[in-house]
């Protein structure tokens, strides 16, 4: 099983992830059929309705902006790369791919750059690779004994050593600021719930319980951990949390982003953690929970940390996942749309949000004087709906 299907499966909130994968086979047929249909959003003038006459939906506004922001990082043509994590520098991409491997393997290159150096050659697989702070050190999940663990490999080489183990499957690990200690998930081998642990990033000592949720990353700048979780009522659909850690122990948990139609998954912070990239999906219907095309449209946001001014990236024509920050603010993800996964990145633009709904120009203070987009108030989820 590779991350890509994890992903995949979690976004509606199923329970059984990781003993359900095998029923669904993700033919590459779709994947292709769906980029003869994509285009970039902001290729085409005119203000558009991204997703047609949708039950309980909305229609979507677009609004067009210059592609030249778009980049293309990786090349795959056969299998695909994922999981890009980047340098603080903004030098440097680590991504988990099946390029040369039906399982994927870890890679180091340079943002702009062609070549790729391998980090990891394992009969298993490495995925959801993350630098620590210092760049040194990479921490990665890996099913390598048998079940996913956590793991941290140095760049200058050597064996990798093990975080945790255990009969659980751990998997999406994040550093803390100072680099001491990784935030991860876990799915419980009592009840089968995804559960929040820390453990220390030299493998030595104990690991602590902080609370329910998936794919958890750690702030840049102190001690809040953002996760998605699904609600337990409804639609079971993912939304966006954060739990505060005050004296070690998880404090104020807080829903910062929600939707009655999509779910919202794998979060990222920004480097200053001002703002929050996030993924979303819309809720098949049932007759379209059979198809494997069903939960491939996902697009990327960005909204400010308490959950103000939500902006879609990408326009919804296929799927743009597993967003991160770079230091300049461009936002790396994997998407689908050159037929196979790659790593693209853009730059957001100038929008704003009506007044009195913040910015995203880089002050959070509500401005009449920058040029942007405004919403009227038909649009109750404060959004922009607009990207690339």
């Amino acid at each position: 099983m590779n991350m890509t299907t994890i992903y995949r499966l979690v976004l509606l909130g199923m329970s059984s992830l990781l003993a359900s994968c095998c029923l669904l086979d993700w033919d590459r047929k779709h994947d292709v059929k769906a980029h003869e249909h994509s285009m970039l959003a902001a290729a085409r003038a005119g203000e558009i309705t991204l997703f047609g006459d949708l039950h309980n939906r909305d229609a979507g506004r677009y609004f067009s902006r210059s592609a030249i922001s778009l980049k293309r990082h990786t090349y795959a043509e056969i299998g695909g790369d994922n999981d890009a994590d980047i340098t603080s520098d903004g030098a440097r991409l680590v991504f988990s791919s099946t390029r040369h491997n039906i399982r994927p393997d870890l890679y180091v290159k340079s943002v702009d750059g062609t070549a790729v150096t391998q980090l990891t050659s394992d009969p298993s697989s490495d995925v959801q690779a993350v630098f620590s702070p210092n760049d040194s050190r990479v921490a990665f999940a890996s099913d390598r004994t048998g079940n996913w663990d956590i793991w941290v490999i140095s760049l200058d080489g050597g064996q990798p050593f093990q975080i945790t183990s255990g009969q659980a499957d751990d998997v999406h690990p994040s550093w803390s600021s100072d680099g001491s200690k990784i935030v991860y998930c876990s799915r419980s081998t009592r009840d089968g719930q995804w559960e929040l642990w820390i453990a220390d990033a030299d493998g030595r000592t104990g690991k602590k319980f902080i609370g329910y949720g998936l794919f958890p990353v750690w702030s840049p700048l102190g001690d809040q951990i953002l996760y998605q979780r699904a609600t337990e009522r409804g639609s079971n659909l993912f939304s966006i949390w954060t739990v505060t850690l005050v004296d070690g122990e998880p404090r104020y948990p807080t829903e910062v982003a929600s939707s009655a139609h999509e779910a919202y998954v794998l979060p990222a912070w920004s480097v200053d953690a001002r703002q929050i990239a996030f993924s979303s999906v819309s809720q098949p219907s049932p007759d379209e929970l059979s198809l494997p095309s069903s939960v491939t449209q996902m697009d990327i946001w960005i909204m400010w940390s308490d959950g103000r001014g939500k902006v879609r990236l990408t326009d919804g024509h296929t799927g743009n996942f597993a967003p991160v920050f770079a230091a300049d603010g461009r936002v790396f993800f994997t998407t689908k749309r050159s037929g196979y996964e790659n790593i693209w990145s853009l730059l957001p633009g100038p929008e704003r949000i009506s007044p009195g709904r913040g910015s995203l120009t880089g002050d959070p203070r509500p401005s009449a004087n920058r040029p942007g987009i405004d919403l009227d108030d038909r649009h109750a989820n404060n959004s922009t709906e607009g990207g690339l």
